[in-house]
């Protein structure tokens, strides 16, 4: 008894020196307030206990807004990362041949998607495509507004986010199959020329979808845009 009473008289020692030590422990918080519950009655109610609970969940909803905001932000980090080195991609090129190889190369690792289109009108479309046709595709007039809309009266969006089941062979050829969901980038070549797309396809269904942001990828669209008008009589 005497050796049990000395354990409890250094616990009650070691509690008062550091008080911490419990008020830092939620699970031995709650024993402590559930004991004082049930000490008081079922008549009683403990408002001191009532206000510990709301304290408590309002804690675990700011932690957990604090974990998605730390979540979103490294999400955005890296999502501008993977832009910026794309960009760096498409100013590299010191030709048109150099540019379109790029297309199905280092551009479509940089962007970490499946196919890459680039497709532009063309009042005499069956322009040849110089070699490129797997990414590069001469159109008629009206298509590009015709595809970002699937030709319903909605307005044309520098970029259109969606996802696809199935995809258009048209544009993707013998990888439609695999093609989820796609970014459109409606490029403005400038005045007095026809506009252009450029198609970004993935395989996974998750990775463009309409209710996501478009700032960097509209970004992307402003760079490339000025990119291809180099290349362009």
């Amino acid at each position: 008894m005497i050796k049990q009473a000395e354990v409890l008289d250094a616990l009650r020692t070691k509690i008062l020196t550091d008080p911490e030590v419990i008020l830092e422990d939620q699970d031995l918080m709650r024993a402590l307030i559930d004991a004082n519950e049930r000490s008081l009655g079922g008549n009683i109610v403990d408002l001191r206990g009532v206000a510990m609970e709301r304290l408590e969940s309002r804690l675990d909803r700011l932690e957990d807004t604090h974990r998605s905001v730390i979540a979103a932000a490294y999400e955005n980090l890296a999502g501008t990362n993977l832009i910026h080195n794309a960009i760096l991609k498409v100013l590299e090129p010191t030709d048109f041949p150099s540019f379109l190889t790029a297309l199905s190369g280092d551009l479509l690792e940089s962007l970490r998607v499946s196919r890459l289109r680039l497709i532009l009108e063309s009042k005499e479309h069956d322009s040849p495509s110089i070699g490129f046709e797997d990414v590069l595709s001469i159109v008629e007039p009206g298509v590009v507004d015709h595809y970002i809309t699937a030709g319903r009266d909605i307005p044309v969006r520098p970029v259109s986010l969606r996802q696809v089941s199935p995809a258009s062979e048209d544009v993707y050829g013998d990888n439609a199959s695999y093609i989820k969901s796609e970014a459109l980038l409606r490029l403005d070549l400038g005045e007095g020329r026809l506009p252009g797309l450029l198609v970004l396809g993935s395989e996974d269904p998750h990775q463009f979808r309409p209710n996501q942001g478009t700032d960097l990828l509209t970004f992307f669209g402003g760079a490339f845009e000025r990119a291809i008008k180099r290349w362009l009589a």
